[in-house]
């Protein structure tokens, strides 16, 4: 229910990124349509979210990559010390396949090197250059669907009804909880509303390609989900990095069939492709906010440099690599997630607010797509967003609070002061 309620938030908040991005006839994020409808100072606070939401997100995902990595070394047989392994913070502890404490909640000395590790190897691939094939990226998302798809054809073999009751342990507030929790899966889904202006009749194609994304994406999910919590009971996967292959990997332990195990290591393959094309697209768009930002001004120049040899931003790219790669080995999954959870909701208020703000700012401009149903959409998106944002810990909002402190001391300290908007007498 948690992630049916995610993708209603995301059909309003994707109708209403869609009639913004078409209001712009170029290709790019939040940040470009805002900075081109809403104004300087909405577009550096949607900027620097963005750098929140893309960074977060990718560190979760290292994290959980590394995870995967872990899994695949025990199939073959290599087992390193959990020391370098595993996050340098451990809230809930660190425990064995056998329940043995390997390390007590908190901080501990230790290095999640493989979370490290590929977002440094890609940050090279990124700087030398990388080619995006419509092709490859067909590939590689039939692949990720085959493992989803296999995974709950054989895993549905050894579900036991029990592990769903109660169904709803925790009620009405851990439904919200959860959807707030888990709506970082759903990042990326907006870009489909990025094509408005691609569309041969966009306000017919637009609206089905948002709906289209989210439904298969929804019901991928809840088989997933469903098949999962079936496997084994929802309170031993918190703070499961690699949770699908870890109860698969319990499962042959107890089973011992030859089957699950080779099904294990394709699951366990797919989801590595699945991470390692996720991070590489989340680390392209961070290092073109950081590029965009500065080309307009409002960062130092040397984030806008391009490399003399491969033609990319090389300076950005190894920041955005940096950004994310050192606190991927320090800090663990579910401190990624919320942050990562607050700014998107976060940015996606300011777009649903900005449609409302732009239909009785300039209610003439052309918009090769408006959102049906007058304001009430964007309003709906606005209600949900927040929603979903209260049930996020109270330390996720005062960590998202000190970000955006910062962002706005930047702001008003150095980027307005360099504006392409400000006056030359006060330009510095």
């Amino acid at each position: 229910m948690s992630l049916v309620l995610v993708a209603i938030v995301c059909a309003f908040t994707g109708l209403c990124y869609a009639e913004l991005a078409s209001m712009i006839p170029i290709a790019g994020s939040a940040y470009t349509y805002t900075y081109a409808t809403l104004g300087e100072l909405i577009a550096w606070i949607i900027g620097w979210d963005l750098i929140l939401e893309y960074a977060f997100s990718n560190m979760a995902v290292c994290v959980g990559f590394a995870a995967h990595i872990v899994d695949l070394m025990d199939w073959v047989g290599i087992h390193p010390s959990a020391r370098w392994i595993s996050p340098a913070y451990l809230p809930s502890g660190l425990a064995d396949f056998s329940g043995n404490m390997l390390y007590a909640p908190g901080w501990h000395f230790g290095f999640n090197w493989p979370a490290f590790l590929i977002v440094m190897v890609l940050t090279v691939v990124l700087v030398r250059g990388i080619r995006e094939s419509a092709e490859t990226n067909n590939i590689m998302v039939l692949l990720k669907i085959t493992a989803i798809l296999i995974f709950i054809a054989f895993g549905a073999h050894f579900i036991h009804p029990s592990n769903w009751h109660p169904f709803y342990p925790n009620g009405w507030s851990g439904l919200l909880t959860g959807g707030s929790i888990i709506f970082f899966t759903y990042i990326g889904f907006d870009s489909v509303s990025t094509a408005a202006e691609e569309c041969r009749n966009p306000q017919r194609d637009v609206p089905i390609g948002i709906l289209a994304t989210l439904v298969i994406c929804t019901v991928l999910y809840i088989g997933v989900a469903v098949v999962l919590t079936g496997l084994i009971k929802w309170d031993t996967l918190v703070g499961d990095a690699a949770p699908v292959v870890n109860t698969l990997r319990k499962l042959y332990a107890t089973n011992g069939s030859l089957t699950l195990h080779w099904v294990h290591l394709v699951i366990l393959l797919g989801a590595l492709l699945g991470m390692i094309s996720s991070i590489l697209v989340f680390q392209i768009g961070q290092a073109r906010v950081w590029f965009a930002m500065s080309r307009d001004r409002l960062l130092p120049s040397v984030f806008s440099k391009v490399h003399p040899r491969y033609r990319t931003p090389a300076v950005s790219t190894w920041v955005a690599g940096i950004v994310v790669g050192i606190p991927a080995g320090l800090l663990d999954i579910g401190t990624f997630s919320d942050l990562s959870n607050i700014g998107t909701l976060f940015a996606f208020v300011l777009v649903s607010a900005g449609v409302l703000v732009l239909r009785y700012k300039d209610p003439d401009r052309h918009r090769t797509f408006r959102c049906p149903g007058g304001p009430v959409f964007p309003v709906l998106s606005i209600f949900f967003c927040v929603l979903l944002m209260v049930g996020l810990p109270i330390m996720t909002w005062l960590r998202f609070f000190v970000w955006l402190g910062i962002g706005l001391c930047i702001y008003f300290f150095y980027s307005r002061k360099r504006s392409e908007f400000c006056p030359p007498h006060r330009a510095r």
